[in-house]
């Protein structure tokens, strides 16, 4: 079984030099070490430093200089909606003031689905609707931005 102790990010990652892949929920692209297998039957050991978010489009970087990429895989999430901005900037306030994981765009927030936080955000007079899709929640001002 091959080891995988490195990251290469999105941005160099060559194409060529893909060998295989594996798709991965939010808490899954949160790693320092498991064994993994890829969606073509290749299992390697996930070996970093320290535990590390692997990000939609990075790859992990084999003993042999192979690469294996990282997919976001689709999960449940809660959509938030607004009928104005000031509104959705509102409710992202109140979401993380609860530390809660949110990923931001310019029209909605996406954060794992929580019954308790959707009625909070319907009574902040915004529209919840459960989706799947890749979750991507915004990093810590202090995390490590590579």
């Amino acid at each position: 079984m091959q080891t995988a102790s490195s990251i290469t990010r999105k941005a160099a990652v060559k194409a060529e030099k893909i060998v295989d892949s594996v798709s991965l929920d939010h808490e899954g692209r949160h790693r320092r070490r498991i064994v993994l297998k890829g969606e073509k039957g290749l299992e390697f050991l996930l070996d970093l430093d320290k535990a590390t978010v692997l990000n939609d489009g990075d790859a992990v970087k084999l003993e042999d200089g192979s690469l294996v990429l990282i997919k976001a895989a689709p999960q449940t999430l809660l959509e938030v909606r607004a009928e104005n901005p000031l509104r959705l900037l509102k409710t992202a306030w109140h979401i993380g003031n609860r530390h809660t994981p949110c990923e931001i765009t310019a029209d909605a927030l996406y954060l794992e689905d929580d019954h308790v936080l959707a009625e909070m955000i319907r009574g902040l007079g915004c529209s919840t609707s459960i989706v799947s899709r890749p979750f991507q929640p915004e990093r810590g001002a202090y995390d490590d931005h590579e």
